[in-house]
């Protein structure tokens, strides 16, 4: 998922949340409760997703930040 579609998807989510709590302050249903629960859910993985992205852009692919920082782990010791 590229950074635009994560944020048009949380926002896509966060109106049927907005939905959604509009409906519960009417009156507690059980299958809307269930729904919020797993709209919480869904948004909070895709702002995990979107900072992940946005630190990929920023500073590049983790992996290779972490094999830059053991090479220079390396490098201290032998020293």
């Amino acid at each position: 998922m590229t950074l635009n579609e994560i944020k048009a998807e949380i926002y896509r989510l966060s109106d049927r949340r907005s939905d959604v709590l509009r409906s519960l302050s009417q009156g507690y249903d059980a299958v809307l409760a269930n729904e919020h629960k797993e709209l919480e859910e869904q948004i909070a993985k895709l702002w995990e997703a979107e900072r992940a992205a946005k630190a990929t852009l920023r500073f590049g692919d983790r992996d290779l930040i972490i094999q830059r920082a053991r090479q220079d782990e390396r490098l201290s010791r032998a020293a």
